[in-house]
């Protein structure tokens, strides 16, 4: 296929001190974001509105993932006093909705679940009425790491499909399609107050069927919300290559067919990444639980 980017993937980098004072801060802070280690397009956009994606337990990965930017190798040692620094870094930029990802810790017994059940309590501490995402790994599968990060309550737990059920051993041979749905089923089933979430990436050769069995299968497991991206190759030879550059107009088809699917929130669009505006669904969270107040409200005096 041809190589250039097409017209809509072409982004303007915006000219803000406030990137420089967002990188300023996380460099003080020892602190990683996904941001800058995955090479994320938006991440003019988001650190020029004074948000960032913190990445905890390091920078450097132990899988190999065929779409992922970050450094692969030996781990770092885990920094226990990370999940303070997070939570004060969190504080200071006055983030209201706080993502917190992180690289595969394959090594780990833990998987780095304690790390992250960590910094939500840190987060809860420092920041009263905080909304806290996580995107976690799938922790091979392991229920009692996926139930320490559930007990200690993030707002949304978000992981990601990242692709259809026959592209996923070539894209994340690491992975398992199915994992990732017992994963986000388990959630649900040890905390039905947490709201889900799971993104993909189009541009990888999945046919339209495939996409909607994908939403379909996320849909199954009561995912409420869903992310859907264009992929973008980071490097020209590591990675693999882009099979279709998607039109925005299929992008706004997928989003309409998600909300008919009964999703609670759909973010699709070419520049859409997981914790991409992910301040949005918490809005509607809100507006949704504002709705439910009022509705009850209106029953009692009738």
């Amino acid at each position: 296929m041809n190589s250039r980017l097409p017209e809509w993937l072409k982004k303007r980098v915006p000219n803000s001190s406030t990137v420089g004072m967002v990188e300023g801060m996380m460099r003080d802070s020892k602190l990683h974001t996904v941001c800058e280690s995955a090479r994320c397009p938006n991440l003019g956009e988001c650190w020029s509105k004074k948000t960032a994606t913190f990445m905890i337990l390091g920078d450097i990965c132990t899988r190999n993932c065929g779409f992922c930017a970050i450094t692969v190798g030996k781990p770092l040692e885990v920094d226990q006093d990370e999940p303070r620094r997070l939570a004060e870094a969190a504080k200071s930029m006055g983030l209201k909705h706080v993502v917190v990802t992180s690289v595969a810790r394959d090594e780990l017994p833990d998987e780095g679940s304690t790390q992250f059940a960590e910094t939500i309590k840190a987060l809860r501490l420092a920041i009263p009425g905080v909304i806290v995402e996580v995107l976690t790994p799938d922790f091979k599968g392991k229920r009692w790491c996926i139930k320490r990060v559930v007990d200690a309550h993030p707002d949304i737990y978000n992981h990601n499909i990242e692709t259809v059920e026959r592209l996923s051993p070539t894209v994340r041979p690491q992975a398992k399609y199915s994992r990732t749905l017992d994963l986000l089923r388990s959630v649900k089933i040890m905390d039905a107050t947490i709201h889900t979430k799971s993104g993909i990436m189009l541009g990888l050769g999945e046919t339209h069927e495939e996409i909607l069995q994908t939403l379909r299968d996320l849909r199954d497991v009561d995912v409420s919300a869903v992310t859907i991206g264009q992929y973008l190759r980071p490097t020209t030879t590591q990675h693999l290559p882009v099979q279709e550059y998607v039109h925005p107009d299929r992008f706004c088809e997928y989003e309409q067919i998600g909300e008919e699917m009964g999703f609670l929130f759909v973010a699709s669009g070419p520049f859409v990444r997981s914790s991409y505006n992910a301040q949005d669904f918490s809005e509607k969270l809100l507006a949704n639980r504002l709705a439910k107040v009022g509705t009850t409200t209106n029953e009692m005096l009738v």
